[in-house]
């Protein structure tokens, strides 16, 4: 006993020491080294040493240390002071869980009276409350650890020394809140049927627990109120401080212990009570919200389950009513703590509705009363009440209007028991109740708030009175756009529920705004509120339209009423003679909503183009005018317009077209349209011409095209500015020409991407036809002969201007402009880039090209850029889309001149100009290259981008590994960031480079292309016998890509060399997208009698993959990883040494463990079987080192306990893949 107070005062003088921030680094070093020797010490003596030091004659902070040094294991001695005080602060693993079976039974039993005996030293008026609650935390896992007959024992005694005081009391509470907080959340080391055992223990001492906390809520409740009224302050504050503990307490059985059991102790009635106490009802109400998000149990409790449920929404009800009644009042103010209280309300009422409504759905009085609150919050003006509610409406919304799903229960699963309306509801008799008044009213409370409050004029706020509109102030709320989401999705199942009503409610919103504008000081203020609705108007049309009658409520009188209200619309719109570049374009984003009604009305359709060509001709179109940039952008904007009502309106443009075309053609003869206002009309006419046919296509393709065709084939411009290095510098001074070959590729894009056939229209026109391909040409087939060939010139012209010997004489602004822009720059680093709406041009640059420069004399830097890119991007999807056509694409095109445009300059490539290569033309040609042509251009094109990838990627890999910084080619010289964000920005880079490199690979191995490689299961029922006739390599070159690849060396080195690197580089995602060729791999090498193969997959690939697996960040891939690792030591093992080589140079592996896995493998013909022998192997011949395979247990919840007796054979069983502890969870 000497000895152990001796230990205390020096372990006393150490935690003085560490807590004493005067002290100096090596003093607390040296005294942190000291507590850490005695945590990992004999354990009797820690028990001892501690106990002494929790008592109350020392201060607080060594007896709260104490406690910890009871609680914490050992941390690691590097870690800094601070970040060790924080350790000890919040680590959950508790020194009586990690060394708790060192003890013997006696032991065991003496130090859980011990730490009873803590209670009696902590019930002081003047105890903190760490410790008092450490103290319950250090009881409750002394009962998780010794199960329930030390529980059975202790409740008595609880119950008795709750009625001692309300110190006593409260500490009581904190034990109850503690041990279910631990069995049914924090459970890492609690397991199986121990678990099980202390949860049915807690379940059945429910009827005990359950009086005690109401009885204790009651009794210092009252005794609270009273102490107060007589002004005894202290005593006041004590009975307040055992409510409150009560309340966590209640708090922690809300969300598992049966809900009828709640109820019938009285619970539900008591936290209901203190929701009218300001000093209680926060907490109060956190157990409603909790106990509302209960789902409806599936046996025979449900009318108890309903009967409970039923009480729930009445009290909330009741709340709900007065704060709604009070806040809606002419003096209707609200506090911050009053906002706080209502907002958890909210949620209350939000989980109820949104988890338990069928418990009053055949309430034909509590349910419209429901509602009508939840309209009230949906309505409040404070939008933090708002924005909760919103949730309950469009799941509601969602439920009730959405088509029911075919879903094929098993037995005795009556429902889907997820959403509102889950269970047997008569979702018909709920929507009874979603009248026009409600309908009407989230309609015009949605329409209000589609826009943020940054965006309203100082006068349109305050006609808004005290209503808050989004701000981007707002916390935890999201983004703008998400909310903005949600909210038309709600507009749209309420049009497609009330279709006449939407109709009504938008035409009133968008009259008022227009009258508003009309009569504005400075229209420009209010024309974000008119922005807002276009998506709204857009939404409301598609889903009335779209479908026909089955969305206007199947009667043609609807049907007649809601068109006549969006004819008034129309006409309103089209009489605005609005010349204002801003206001142009949005009318013409409205007029483009209108498409689903042309659909159906296309007699509209001639007012509607003639109205967008009106617009489009009212604004200037002056080139050098900087001030006529805003007028150059609605244009586009306009034009864009004509393509989004040629997707919506179907084939009622059809007729329009010619008049289309002439006014376009008169508008270019006097030069009143620019080539990108004509590049974008001409898209319209390729979306027109799909819903007509294949002819059709062809027809605007060749208008489109051939007048192009002889300025884009001159060989004089192609000699003039593609034939040297220099070339492309001229080509900068001759900015017309410079931006009309940018028009030319962009358009070809624009017509390989229109052009074909729609997947809604294949069996209209095909009808059963098999093969649509050799049937019916591609429309844009007969033109890529004469398109392409220039294409790649300038390609190949554009790619060696970042040759280091070109680059080097380039001049400044063009040697500048190779270099990254911001906008690349920001969305490497997440810092986010410009959005473009819905109703935008959703094209690439150009819009801002054409804005901004074309026209000007002398080009920038920006410029020059964006011009590089814009060729660069086209040209690679013109070059990616035309391979798609087939045949067509490779029979008017060689190789010879193919391969050296895009990878002549491979070297010279920056990562993310490769990345795109690969993506966007490499692997389209893949897919789409016939079986003929494999020979002549894979391999032209494959080696030099697979070697300099493997190479590349290798060495930055090693520098970021090792350094820290991936050192790619992208980054050059200052780009005027820190060191950290052009670190971040060079591993973005890396790792997109290396993801797109595996996903080429993963392309390689696709079924499709490896039609002649036997699948695993093919193998598996292989005999022996057969086994023995194994193929040649070449076998497989004609009928498999992955055969065709490794027959050629110079394609395969890399490619294997890539797979083995890839395990290393911390990037799961480029592990998940690698695993397809490296199984390909594997069945060749099973398949074939390729030695050097074999041996690669055997030793190579094997050992690579095991090594993979110690990384967490292949955790994904990790059952992949296994299988293949089960594959190569199944099917090679008995014809190559090294897989039974591999394992047996693993750290902790014998030949008997060896032999005991080969044992377990030959009894088994279960591949998962075999896969989990497998795992088993590699953890424990790792020393469970494999941080994939280390098992990630989520924390498990329990809900929905019942008291009733289940059946043994009920029990879930656990299977051995799952339950077994695996890797690092086996040992910490």
């Amino acid at each position: 006993m000497e000895e152990e107070k001796s230990t205390a005062s020096n372990v006393a003088r150490a935690i003085a020491a560490m807590m004493d921030w005067s002290s100096s680094s090596e003093t607390r070093n040296a005294a942190l080294s000291y507590l850490e020797s005695i945590k990992a010490g004999d354990i009797r003596s820690l028990a001892g040493t501690s106990f002494i030091l929790v008592r109350k004659d020392w201060s607080s902070e060594i007896r709260l240390h104490a406690f910890k040094m009871l609680q914490v294991p050992p941390v690691p001695l590097f870690l800094p002071v601070v970040i060790i005080i924080i350790l000890l602060t919040v680590c959950v693993q508790h020194l009586v869980r990690l060394r708790w079976e060192e003890l013997n039974s006696g032991e065991r039993r003496d130090f859980a009276n011990a730490a009873l005996s803590l209670i009696s030293e902590m019930a002081i008026p003047c105890e903190e409350w760490a410790l008092k609650s450490q103290t319950a935390a250090l009881i409750a896992e002394i009962v998780r650890k010794e199960g329930v007959n030390l529980w059975q024992e202790l409740l008595p005694s609880l119950v008795s020394l709750s009625n001692t005081g309300p110190i006593q009391a409260e500490l009581v509470s904190m034990l109850l809140r503690w041990l279910p907080e631990d069995i049914t959340v924090h459970n890492e080391d609690l397991e199986g049927e121990r678990r099980r055992l202390l949860l049915r223990g807690l379940t059945e001492s429910l009827p005990e627990i359950f009086p005690l906390l109401y009885t204790l809520l009651e009794r210092h409740f009252g005794a609270a109120l009273s102490e107060a009224g007589r002004q005894q302050l202290d005593s006041a504050k004590q009975h307040a401080a055992t409510v409150t503990a009560t309340l966590n307490a209640v708090n922690a059985y809300a969300d598992w212990a049966p809900l009828p059991d709640l109820a019938k102790y009285g619970l539900i009635h008591g936290c209901g009570v203190l929701l009218s106490s300001p000093d209680f009802r926060l907490h109060a109400c956190e157990y409603f919200k909790l106990v509302s998000q209960r789902k409806r149990p599936v046996d025979a409790s449900v009318s108890e389950f309903d009967s409970a449920m039923n009480s729930i929404f009445q009290i909330m009800m009741n709340i709900s009513r007065e704060f709604l009644h009070r806040s809606t009042s002419a003096s209707g103010v609200i506090n911050e703590t009053e906002l706080e209280f209502a907002v958890i309300v909210c949620e209350s009422m939000v989980s109820l509705g949104s988890t338990n409504l069928q418990c009053i759905s055949g309430n034909s009085t509590l349910l419209p009363l429901f509602l009508q609150q939840m309209l009230g919050y949906f309505q409040h003006f404070k939008f933090a009440l708002h924005f909760h509610s919103s949730g309950f409406w469009l799941a509601l919304m969602r439920e009730l209007v959405s088509k029911p799903k075919v879903i094929h229960a098993a037995s005795g699963d009556n429902s889907d028991s997820s959403g509102p309306c889950s269970g047997q509801v008569d979702k018909k008799g709920i929507l009874r109740f979603i009248e026009d008044e409600i309908c009407g009213a989230i309609l015009d409370i949605s329409f209000q708030r589609l826009i943020k409050r940054e965006k309203v004029s100082h006068e349109t706020a305050l006609s808004l009175g005290k209503l808050e509109l989004w701000s981007d102030e707002f916390d935890g709320k999201g983004e703008f756009s998400h909310y903005r989401s949600k909210l038309l999705e709600l507009i749209r199942f309420i049009a497609s529920h009330k279709p006449f009503l939407a109709a009504a409610r938008i035409f009133e919103r968008i009259d008022t705004i227009i009258k508003c504008l009309l009569h504005a000081a400075v229209p420009s203020q209010e024309l974000p509120i008119m922005e807002s609705m276009q998506p709204a108007l857009e939404l409301v049309a598609s889903t009335i339209f779209d479908g026909s009658s089955e969305h206007v409520g199947g009667s043609s009188e609807v049907q007649l009423a809601v068109c006549q209200i969006f004819e008034g619309l129309l006409q309103q719109l089209l009489s605005l003679k609005w010349s204002d570049p801003a206001l142009a374009e949005v009318l013409g984003h409205y007029l483009q909503a209108f498409g689903p009604y042309l659909k159906i009305v296309p007699d509209a359709a001639g007012v509607v183009i003639n109205k967008l060509f009106e617009l489009l001709t009212s604004l200037p179109i002056t080139l050098k005018d900087p001030s006529a940039d805003r007028s150059r952008h609605a244009r586009l904007q306009i034009c864009a317009s004509f393509i989004n009502i040629a997707k919506s309106a179907d084939k009622s443009l059809l007729p329009h077209m010619k008049g289309m075309a002439d006014t376009m053609a008169y508008l270019q003869s006097e030069g009143r349209l620019l080539r990108a206002e004509h590049n974008l009309l001409g898209e319209a006419f390729l979306v027109m011409a799909t819903s007509a046919g294949i002819q059709q296509q062809q027809e605007v393709l060749v208008w489109l095209l051939e007048p192009l065709s002889k300025q884009w084939t001159q060989i004089e411009w192609q000699n003039a500015y593609l034939s040297d290095p220099t070339g492309l510098v001229r080509l900068c001074s001759d900015t017309s020409f410079m931006w009309s070959l940018f028009h030319t590729v962009t358009l070809f894009e624009r017509a390989l991407k229109r052009s074909g056939i729609r997947k809604g229209n294949l069996n209209v026109q095909l009808g059963s036809v098999p093969n649509t391909s050799s049937m019916l040409p591609h429309p844009m087939a007969p033109h890529l002969s004469w398109m392409l060939p220039p294409l790649l010139r300038l390609l190949r012209a554009l790619h060696a201007l970042w040759s280091p010997p070109i680059t080097q004489g380039l001049p400044g602004e063009l040697k500048a402009a190779l270099s990254m822009s911001d906008v690349e720059q920001a969305s490497l680093l997440g810092e986010g880039n410009p959005k473009v709406s819905k109703g935008s041009v959703t094209f690439k640059d150009e819009s801002v090209i054409d804005m901004n420069n074309e026209g000007c004399a002398v080009l920038n830097e920006i410029d020059i850029r964006n011009w590089l890119k814009g060729i660069r991007d086209s040209g690679y999807n013109v070059l990616g889309l035309s391979s798609t056509i087939g045949d067509a694409f490779f029979n008017c095109l060689e190789s010879q001149a193919f391969a050296p445009a895009l990878v002549e300059n491979i070297q010279s490539m920056e990562f993310r100009h490769i990345k795109q290569l690969v993506h966007l033309v490499l692997i389209p040609l893949i897919k789409y290259s016939p079986l003929d042509f494999w020979g002549e251009w894979l391999e032209k094109l494959l080696h030099p981008i697979l070697l300099h990838s493997q190479q590349a990627l290798s060495c930055s890999w090693s520098n970021l590994l090792r350094e820290g910084r991936a050192k790619v080619p992208d980054i050059k010289g200052n780009l005027g960031k820190s060191d950290l964000k052009v670190e971040v920005m060079e591993e973005m880079i890396l790792r997109g480079l290396s993801r797109e490199i595996c996903s080429l690979l993963s392309v390689l191995a696709s079924p499709g292309l490896n039609y002649g490689l036997p699948s695993v299961d093919q193998i598996g029922q292989t005999s022996q016998a057969e086994m023995s006739s194994i193929k040649d390599l070449d076998a497989f070159a004609s009928n498999s890509l992955i055969g065709f690849l490794l027959k050629h060396r110079g394609i395969a080195v890399p490619a294997l060399q890539i797979c083995i690197e890839a395990f290393s580089w911390t990037d799961g995602e480029a592990v998940t997208k690698v695993v397809a060729f490296c199984a390909s791999v594997i069945l060749l090498a099973i398949s074939t009698n390729n030695i050097e193969l074999r041996q690669y997959v055997a030793k190579d690939l094997f050992s690579a993959i095991i090594q993979g697996l110690s990384l967490e960040s292949n955790a994904f891939a990790s059952t992949d990883l296994v299988g293949l690792c089960r594959e190569i030591f199944v099917y090679l093992a008995d014809r190559d040494p090294a897989p039974r080589q591999v394992l047996l140079s693993l750290p902790c592996i014998t030949p008997h463990d060896l032999l005991a896995f080969e044992e377990a493998l030959v009894k088994t013909s279960s591949p998962k079987e075999q896969k989990q022998h497998m795992k088993s192997l590699l953890l424990s011949a790792t020393g469970n080192k494999l941080k994939a395979l280390a098992a990630q247990k989520s924390t498990n919840v329990i809900t929905n306990v019942t008291a009733r007796t289940r059946h043994s054979g009920s029990a879930l069983e656990v299977s051995a893949e799952e339950g077994d502890v695996l890797g690092l969870a086996a040992i910490t």
